[in-house]
């Protein structure tokens, strides 16, 4: 069984960065693919990025490429989520998942795990 934690969420203005991070337990953590997503009011919760179990692969979202670091750190059983240029309509609960194929996973249903979420609120 994993848990996951996130923190680091919070209120940034537009321009600004935030650092969230996830937090596992579990000595199996670090051969699980990681996700990062994110829901809005009223939206549909969506995938932001992903990183296979080595760090080797990973995945973006078009809408954050090039803004977003998705990262781990597996001897602290860590996962990040580096957010630089925030935008209003990067506001959302940022949840953390997990997926025990070690491989990076685009759709919702391939993850095991999640956390409770964080919100993320960029002003204008």
């Amino acid at each position: 069984q994993v848990q996951l934690v996130e923190s680091g969420g919070g209120l940034v203005q537009a321009g600004g960065s935030l650092r969230l991070s996830c937090a596992a337990s579990g000595r199996t953590f670090s051969v699980y693919a990681k996700g990062w997503f994110r829901q809005a009011p009223g939206k549909e919760r969506e995938l932001v990025a992903a990183i296979s179990w080595s760090g080797g692969s990973t995945y973006y979202a078009d809408s954050v490429k090039g803004r977003f670091t998705i990262s781990r750190d597996n001897a602290k059983n860590t996962g990040y989520l580096q957010m630089n240029s925030l935008k209003p309509e990067d506001t959302a609960v940022y949840y953390c998942a997990a997926d025990r194929t070690g491989r990076v996973v685009t759709t919702e249903g391939g993850y095991d795990y999640w956390g409770q979420g964080t919100q993320v609120t960029v002003s204008s």
